[in-house]
């Protein structure tokens, strides 16, 4: 009977361990709006509205206001992964913000027809995701960052743009704390790709992806550190695309997935996207445009990753 008893109350103390470590989900809806790159960066604000929807991970602490991260997802969309980084920041006591792009879009994917959305228009997302959540009672709203990975990471990335940000940002100038992009696309210069947020923006990517250009995301990064932006890169020696997920520790060639790192694209003065190479708007049948890369998953890269993001956002939204 004792036995019987002393297993019950360490049954209940386990429940109730495990329901203190589960964070609290809070699912909303998002009016965002859906337009082309040429429009966005017009300041544009007439496009097809949207509903798309996030998901809110809310660590059980005491703590009464949380810092926040809004997670923007990549070509094949939410994920089993995200909740990886979603874990991770939980453990620093960091609110989580999966922002799903396509659903509402009717989307599934664009990994082999990136033309079905525009590349910016995760920007747009994530501004609406960062006014939602500065609402939230338990979210500190002058701590919350950014991270996205691939085309997420391209939209994570290029949100710190004053451009896009004057257009489509919350109205009470409130701005993301950081910008974190894990391999993104960075072959397209914009015309204000230099104008920015201030906020410290950090790249990271491996010296072998061949989906995403590391040279085209090192002159960006170069650029801007010359015009004194808190602008830094962290390279993975020999890791590949999607470096952070271990379904790929076999690596996989993504076949017919396009890729644009041969490409080097430019915004015209009228907002085209211009390919330099053949001084033309740019399509996905250009030339340059390749399909097949790998997706490879890298323990080292990503232990070190991980460890940076924790110390980086720890000392950006302490």
């Amino acid at each position: 009977m004792k036995t019987g008893i002393a297993t019950a109350w360490i049954l209940a103390a386990t429940v109730l361990t495990a329901n203190a470590q589960m964070p609290r989900i809070e699912v909303y809806p998002i009016t965002s709006v859906t337009l082309k790159d040429p429009e966005l960066l017009a300041g544009r604000r007439d496009g097809q509205p949207v509903a798309i929807a996030g998901e809110l991970r809310i660590p059980r602490t005491k703590t009464e206001k949380l810092p926040a991260v809004v997670l923007l997802h990549g070509s094949a969309g939410i994920a089993a992964w995200i909740e990886d980084w979603s874990k991770e920041l939980h453990q620093l006591g960091i609110a989580s913000f999966v922002v799903d792009s396509f659903s509402g879009r009717g989307i599934v994917t664009t990994v082999n027809d990136q033309a079905q959305l525009g590349r910016l228009n995760m920007v747009v997302d994530a501004y609406r995701a960062l006014d939602l959540l500065a609402k939230h009672p338990r979210i500190d709203p002058s701590r919350i960052a950014v991270m996205g990975f691939s085309r997420g990471g391209q939209s994570a990335l290029y949100s710190a743009m004053n451009v896009l940000y004057e257009t489509f940002g919350p109205a009470n100038n409130l701005r993301f704390s950081a910008h974190i992009a894990f391999y993104p696309d960075c072959t397209t210069t914009y015309l204000k790709d230099g104008d920015l947020s201030g906020k410290p923006i950090r790249i990271l990517i491996g010296t072998e992806d061949n989906y995403s250009s590391i040279d085209a995301c090192r002159s960006y990064v170069d650029r801007l550190a010359k015009a004194g932006k808190d602008a830094t890169m962290i390279e993975y020696q020999g890791a590949q695309h999607n470096f952070d997920i271990p379904v790929f520790k076999t690596p996989v060639v993504s076949r017919g997935a396009i890729t644009v790192r041969r490409c080097r694209l430019v915004e015209d003065n009228d907002h085209t996207i211009i390919n330099r190479e053949t001084q033309k708007p740019f399509t996905y049948s250009d030339d340059c445009v390749g399909k097949d890369p790998t997706l490879a998953y890298d323990e080292a890269a990503t232990n070190q990753a991980r460890a940076f993001i924790r110390e980086f956002l720890t000392q950006t939204l302490q």
